[in-house]
C-alpha cells in the first residue's frame, strides 16, 4: 500500500542500529501460529549462527509442546522468505545476517498444535 504525505516526511529514523543494544534480528516459526508474527531480539553480530537454536529458541518458543519434538536435522531455514542454509559455526553477521533482517524456521512434520495448521 503506498502511502502520499500531505508534507514533508523528513525526520530521523528511530529504528536505527544506533538505538538498540545490539543489532534486531526478527526469527519466526512457520506453521506454527501460536505465535502468529515472528519476535524481535537484539542479537550480537559475533554470536554463532549455531547459538539460536541451542540458546535463543528454547527461550522464545519452548513453552509450543510442538518444540521438544524439533527434529534439528531436518529444519527449515528462510531468509526473507528464501530458502537459505545457515553455516551454525559462523557468526551471525558472517551469515549475512544485519540489522532487522528477517529469518523463519519450518519443522517438517510439525504443523501446529494437533496439526492445527495443516
Amino acid at each position: 500500500m503506498s502511502v502520499t504525505a500531505l508534507k514533508p516526511y523528513d525526520f530521523p529514523a528511530k529504528d536505527v542500529r544506533e538505538n538498540f543494544p545490539a543489532p534486531l534480528l526478527f526469527i519466526g516459526w512457520e506453521e506454527h501460529l501460536m505465535f502468529p508474527c515472528p519476535v524481535a531480539l537484539p542479537l550480537p553480530a559475533d554470536m554463532p549462527f549455531g547459538a539460536i537454536g541451542q540458546v535463543v529458541l528454547p527461550g522464545v518458543y519452548g513453552v509450543h509442546p510442538d518444540f521438544a519434538r524439533i527434529d534439528w536435522n531436518t529444519m527449515q531455514w528462510f531468509k526473507s522468505g528464501q530458502p537459505w542454509t545457515p553455516d551454525p559455526a559462523k557468526s551471525l553477521a558472517d551469515n549475512g545476517l544485519g540489522h532487522k533482517d528477517m529469518i523463519s524456521f519450518r519443522t517438517p512434520g510439525l504443523t501446529g498444535i494437533q496439526g492445527s495448521f495443516s
